[in-house]
């Protein structure tokens, strides 16, 4: 006999989906690395993964992850609910801490690097706050005018921005760096010649050095917690 379906009571909002996509889950693992995709200004559309901007970061993704293969890493990705910003709302942002906050309660206590591209960028760079995350990748961020630094106080952010690019402004985000070192963080921002936003020219470039930078950002980590080695004791 077929099992009934029940319907949510009258009234009830149907429970929002995880916004935690694990990729990678390393038994004990001591760091995480979570991507943000891009999105558009406004949009109430539905997210869906087989948006461009979300296929544009799985290679970033399989690269990071190839990089880390024998590392003890978490890998994994923001599901956005919406496809915008959407002003106030700030949509992403809120996707990302609910991202970060079911992280924390599958893995206690790990460090984690944001990497987000465009509005990923942006909801990367507010979501630095959290105390766990030391770092972020910003990949052709949107920076618009006004955007908060004091947080980033003590943090590590890096920008990598094609100097070609026509959706979001290089200059802006060479603006928002210099704001950043002013409140105290450490700030480095590198403009990709030739480089577009969708970050297809020189491709194997970005590839490269997102690669590197994550792999660095994770070697200046204070020591990750581990398991202790077996013991070989046989009184144990």
């Amino acid at each position: 006999m077929a099992r009934q379906a029940h319907s949510p009571a009258p009234g009830t909002a149907p429970a929002p989906r995880p916004a935690l996509l694990t990729r990678r889950a390393p038994a004990v693992p001591g760091a995480a690395v979570l991507f943000l995709h891009g999105g558009r200004t406004d949009s109430r559309d539905r997210s869906r993964p087989w948006h461009l901007a979300a296929l544009r970061m799985r290679p970033f993704i399989r690269t990071v992850a190839g990089g880390t293969a024998q590392d003890d890493v978490v890998i994994g990705s923001v599901r956005y609910r919406v496809r915008g910003w959407n002003g106030g709302d700030e949509d992403p942002l809120r996707d990302t801490r609910r991202a970060l906050a079911e992280l924390s309660r599958r893995f206690p206590g790990i460090p984690t690097i944001l990497v987000g591209h465009s509005m990923g960028g942006r909801a990367a760079l507010r979501a630095a706050d959290a105390p766990q995350v030391p770092a972020v990748l910003a990949l052709a961020p949107w920076c618009p005018d006004g955007e908060p630094v004091d947080h980033l106080k003590g943090k590590h952010v890096v920008v990598l921005h094609g100097d070609r690019d026509r959706i979001t402004d290089p200059h802006a985000s060479q603006s928002f760096a210099h704001r950043a070192r002013a409140a105290g963080a450490r700030a480095d921002v590198t403009l990709v010649p030739g480089g577009d936003h969708a970050m297809l020219r020189h491709s194997t470039y970005w590839h490269r050095t997102v690669a590197s930078t994550v792999t660095d950002l994770l070697a200046a980590l204070p020591t990750r917690p581990h398991t202790p080695e077996p013991s070989t004791d046989p009184a144990r």
